[in-house]
């Protein structure tokens, strides 16, 4: 589990990679080419990010004459966030919130550090928001 764990966060470790999947994830199956295109990296750069998501399970891909389309494996990303909620710290085996239990045994100042995480997590998804809407 553990070398499971560390492979996941090198994967995803480098942005361009999440970036292909979210991309993915909003327009569907896509060739290394348009992926390339709409990424803004070279066609080879992009073969080797799929190449890497796809032996990380996160992408699947099947062969149509000429054309390779890649699409997101749903099931490899609810495993991925399985395996995330159980490294997570704050308890909150993936909602999103802390347990109730740990609420009421927590001191102000692990509660306000709490709020500028989140405040902080806000702030990213609303700029990720802004970069994936069509203008």
């Amino acid at each position: 589990m553990e070398w499971e764990i560390a492979e996941m966060f090198k994967v995803l470790a480098v942005e361009t990679r999440v970036k292909i999947l979210e991309l993915l994830k909003t327009q569907g199956p896509l060739g290394a080419k348009e992926i390339a295109r709409l990424r803004g990296i070279t066609p080879a750069a992009a073969s080797q990010h799929l190449k890497i998501l796809k032996q990380a399970g996160l992408v699947r891909s099947e062969r149509q004459g000429y054309w390779i389309p890649y699409a997101v494996n749903p099931e490899a990303l609810e495993k991925y966030r399985q395996i995330l909620s159980e490294v997570c710290t704050c308890g909150c085996q993936g909602s999103g919130q802390w347990r109730e239990q740990e609420r009421g045994a927590t001191s102000l100042k692990t509660l306000e550090q709490y709020e500028q995480d989140l405040q902080n997590e806000l702030k990213n998804v609303r700029q990720r928001i802004k970069e994936l809407k069509p203008e």
